[in-house]
């Protein structure tokens, strides 16, 4: 079953991840009970947009409450210290060579809970991920994508912390 699927993080994304449920069972739902209570003193609620926009809020907050408690619940943490940096592995950084564009690329391996491009972080389960996923320095590995092959040469592998 999907639930029962490992959520592979790094202790960053362990530790964003808790600070961002403590935020929302703290502060997150506080402030919305008093939209609710401040909504509720208007008087009518069946035409009450306020209300209705309080009570949306409260939902989309209590899902990812559920959320992140579920991926913590099966969170399995990489620790860091610990990755061997002879072959790329979660929580490696890896400085690639595109050897079309002859482009140089750094990346942070980290599983699929963390993902997040914009930052550098892609996941093991994506397709550059995977190739890159047990390669060792001055390899070059080959991604199959939509637009072709591409070609990466290992530059370096650092542990990320």
């Amino acid at each position: 079953m999907a639930d029962n699927k490992k959520n592979i993080l790094t202790y960053e994304g362990l530790k964003a991840l808790e600070d961002e449920l403590q935020d929302l069972k703290v502060n997150r739902r506080h402030e919305v009970a008093e939209k609710i209570k401040e909504a509720r003193e208007q008087g009518d609620l069946s035409e009450n947009a306020e209300y209705d926009a309080a009570k949306d809020e409260q939902r989309d907050i209590e899902a990812r409450i559920e959320e992140i408690e579920k991926i913590l619940k099966n969170a399995e943490v990489v620790v860091e210290d610990d990755v061997d940096t002879k072959k790329i592995n979660i929580g490696c950084k890896v400085t690639i060579k595109d050897l079309e564009f002859d482009e140089i690329m750094e990346f942070k391996i980290v599983g699929s809970t963390e993902a997040n491009s914009l930052k550098g972080k892609i996941s093991n389960e994506s397709p550059v991920g995977k190739a890159l996923i047990g390669a060792k320095k001055g390899q070059t590995v080959e991604v199959e994508t939509q637009v072709g092959v591409l070609k990466y040469k290992i530059m370096e592998i650092q542990r990320s912390n």
